[in-house]
């Protein structure tokens, strides 16, 4: 029987309403339009292939639920994560408008990969803050299309996620602080050597680069909507560290299927709950202290504001995972047949629905029940794979 000793807390949100059309003042943010123009560009690029949706039958019968289909992105190119579809996709949009700044010209990415305009690319830095993930994205975006890559890093990042950037020959700068720290370093930094700064996480002015990042990570979803076949889930449950990709789940669900769209969970780490906390105060909220948490992908104390503006209506509901239900989820994949490789940061929102089916008060509050198909992301590998193993052999 599928058990999870996991400790959860929950509140709803007020400002939702399960009517509302997509707002038109969204579609600035994430639309339909821009996800397709997204894929058929990514879907150009070297050993680009569809993710598996993969139907976790056992787990679901144990659980009691309808279903629940698990998209694996730890297949995702030969990063191990979807951050791979978000971070590259934004620095060939970046290289991009400079070549269009410079020459008038329209680059495609045919013109990035076949290294067109080496003279201007070449000359240009990209640089961002990361956990691991996004920043391995931005490395082998910019060795793809050429261009160099300055990455800072935080004191918890694993040295196997510094070598797995550097393997892409990006410049690792780890700094003394947590997340926050670095990503106002690493601007300060772009600030004074000219460098672009390539975030996943928004703040006021500082807006469409991560617009850019939330739009590559739709491809994974219109890959997941193929998949299903024709069915709707009833549930989303979504991890979150600064809310990019759970804003561009959100916004991607509500504009498709609209009043038809699943209820939607964000669950976070008990110690990085930014959202969460905005959600209860109704404006964005930062998170202090030292943000520690296994779920290394998701330590995040500030919201980015792209994802607020549509978390903030859009979103059903706001969770906590504690950190005992990490491991074990894990375990749980890998047994799974076909075994499934699950990090850290990827079972997040697995786990809160498991848990969730187990607390009679919380199912009945969610509505989740043996009727329900849960959607989740399994976001990311092993990205750091001594860590992997020790957590699948705990």
């Amino acid at each position: 029987m599928t058990t999870l000793s996991a400790q959860l807390s929950h509140i709803s949100n007020p400002m939702v309403s399960r009517h509302s059309p997509y707002p038109d003042e969204l579609i600035e943010i994430a639309s339909l339009e821009q996800a397709a123009t997204a894929r058929n560009e990514i879907s150009r690029w070297p050993d680009y292939h569809a993710t598996p949706l993969y139907r976790l039958d056992s787990i679901a019968r144990q659980i009691g639920v309808r279903g629940i289909l698990y998209k694996d992105e730890s297949q995702r190119f030969h990063l191990k994560s979807f951050k791979a579809l978000g971070g590259a996709f934004a620095v060939a949009r970046q290289l991009q408008q400079r070549i269009r700044q410079e020459t008038g010209n329209s680059a495609s990415i045919e013109d990035l990969l076949q290294r067109r305009y080496p003279a201007i690319v070449e000359n240009i830095v990209i640089s961002c803050a990361t956990d691991g993930n996004h920043g391995r994205s931005v490395a082998w975006g910019c060795q793809l299309f050429g261009c160099g890559c300055i990455i800072y890093i935080h004191r918890d990042v694993s040295e196997g996620r510094k070598q797995a950037m550097e393997a892409f020959g990006a410049e690792v700068i780890r700094i003394d602080g947590n997340y926050d720290a670095s990503v106002k370093q690493a601007d300060a930094d772009a600030q004074a050597h000219g460098r672009i700064i390539v975030s996943d996480t928004s703040y006021p002015g500082y807006m469409d680069i991560p617009r850019d990042v939330a739009i590559g990570y739709t491809v994974m979803l219109a890959e997941a909507v193929e998949q299903m076949q024709g069915e709707i889930p009833t549930h989303v449950f979504i991890q979150a560290g600064v809310g990019g990709l759970a804003a561009a789940v959100c916004a991607y669900f509500w504009e498709l299927w609209g009043e038809r769209r699943p209820r939607f969970v964000v669950v976070e780490p008990e110690q990085a709950n930014c959202l969460q906390q905005s959600a209860v105060s109704g404006k964005p909220v930062a998170v202090e202290g030292d943000l520690e948490t296994l779920m290394a992908g998701l330590s995040c104390g500030e919201v980015s504001l792209l994802a607020w503006q549509v978390l903030q209506t859009g979103a059903d509901d706001f969770m906590t995972l504690s950190e005992d239900a990490v491991a074990p989820c894990m375990r749980l994949l890998a047994a799974n047949d076909p075994a499934i490789e699950a990090g850290e940061s990827a079972v997040a929102g697995l786990g809160a629905a498991i848990a969730a089916r187990e607390d009679r008060k919380m199912a009945a509050t969610l509505g989740l029940d043996e009727s329900s198909l849960v959607f989740v992301i399994g976001t990311e590998g092993a990205t750091d794979p001594e860590l992997y193993q020790q957590l699948v052999a705990s």
